[in-house]
């Protein structure tokens, strides 16, 4: 048998193995198990997140008879009848799966709708799920209003898209919508980790988080990912090959610019510059991580609670939360997000760079001295020293204005007659 994607071979089949759409669930859960149910739904969201899912799960919940036949609508699809088997499979009649991107016109949807009026083949209802449904152009939006609007009684419609502000409020106001949610990285790395060990392969935990974060919040690519993390290690997933898959910055290269700001060590900063100019390092990517490596620094100094165990480099985030006061952890903060900004506006990315890590340099809080190293963070539960206010600057005195007097204009006098 050819190999199976891990996208494709770990597709939940069921509400309870959905990940992450906790809310969604709940309210289709409910609504299938009051027979509450909808002639139209859209799924909005960014990719990867679920709603071609959601749709083939829902459609085996409206047509699901049961391992003996007898069964109805349900909220928990058995799997194997043979609705729910040729829904998985991609192969039942009356699931209709239309790419609205490939057939946006009107005439591929007055065909759509034309069939739409016959009765299932072999199911309850005829469902049809109309992907990025965006594209379609205003004359097929307005060829299905009537039909969204009053469906026949076998037919369900499900949209879904990942850019709702393109839908005519005339077709939103007709459906019932659900936005799904981007993954939080730590349901991504949970799920990871149980596909993995499904499989029966050796992975770096650390390299999981750094998936979970170039997925940027979708489930699909992070599995996609993780096919390629296993090609490219061979048969592993460790932290070094994903690091060099994804093009990921070294941390040591971050660890080094915070060092340099902490003992105010221009040339050391320009030094990491040059290194990473060297190697063709990207900036932005480094701005990117250094913004990152400073939140979780801010966390340490705020919540040390919120910080995870799991950190490859947590030893080194705990002592330059030490190092630094929180007001200089802001200040950097605001200065790489800012420098990240105007990389495009430099006269060249390096100028940019290491402008931006002078900047750093230069730039100093309001409360702190004009001179001298950086203050360390206070001990927890310490009182923080009181930081005298400065007093604001005297108005330059103003030297007196003497005006002569003005004198009126006395009114002529009118001649007497």
């Amino acid at each position: 048998m050819s190999y199976q994607v891990l996208a494709r071979k770990y597709r939940p089949r069921s509400f309870d193995t959905l990940v992450g759409q906790e809310h969604v669930v709940r309210a289709l859960t409910h609504a299938l198990e009051q027979q509450r149910l909808h002639h139209a739904y859209l799924f909005t969201g960014t990719r990867g997140v679920g709603k071609t899912t959601l749709s083939r799960i829902l459609a085996k919940s409206l047509n699901c008879v049961g391992p003996d036949g007898s069964g109805g609508i349900t909220a928990a699809p058995c799997g194997v009848c043979e609705a729910c088997v040729a829904i998985d499979a991609g192969r039942f009649v009356d699931y209709i799966e239309m790419d609205a991107a490939s057939n946006r016109g009107v005439d591929e949807m007055a065909q759509l709708l034309e069939q739409a009026i016959y009765a299932p083949s072999n199911a309850r209802f005829k469902v049809y799920m109309i992907d990025e449904v965006h594209m379609l152009t205003n004359h097929a939006f307005n060829a299905m209003l009537k039909t969204l609007e009053e469906p026949p009684e076998h037919i369900k419609f499900i949209l879904a898209t990942t850019d709702p502000q393109k839908i005519p409020v005339t077709v939103l106001s007709r459906c019932l919508q659900f936005n799904l949610k981007q993954m939080p990285p730590g349901h991504i790395i949970g799920h990871l980790d149980n596909i993995l060990n499904q499989e029966g392969i050796e992975f770096d935990p650390p390299a999981l988080r750094l998936l979970a974060q170039g997925a940027s919040g979708s489930m699909r690519d992070a599995l996609s990912l993780t096919d390629q993390a296993i090609a490219y290690a061979a048969g592993k997933v460790t932290l070094e090959a994903v690091q060099g898959m994804l093009g990921a910055l070294d941390q040591s290269y971050l660890i080094r610019i915070l060092d340099a700001l902490a003992v105010q060590d221009g040339a050391a900063l320009l030094g990491v510059a040059d290194d990473m100019a060297t190697r063709s390092l990207s900036y932005n990517a480094a701005l990117q991580d250094l913004g990152t490596l400073l939140h979780q620094i801010a966390l340490a100094q705020a919540v040390p609670a919120a910080l995870a165990d799991d950190l490859p480099n947590r030893e080194d985030i705990l002592r330059l939360s030490a190092q630094f006061s929180p007001e200089h952890v802001q200040l950097f903060y605001q200065i790489a997000v800012h420098g990240r900004n105007e990389l495009g506006l430099a006269p060249d990315e390096y100028a940019g760079f290491s402008m931006t890590l002078l900047r750093m340099l230069a730039f100093r809080p309001v409360s702190a001295s004009a001179s001298g190293p950086v203050p360390a963070a206070p001990a927890p539960g310490a009182a923080r020293p009181a930081t005298p206010r400065q007093a604001a600057p005297l108005l330059a005195p103003q030297a007196a204005v003497t005006s002569a007097p003005v004198s009126r204009a006395q009114p002529a006098a009118v001649p007497a007659a």
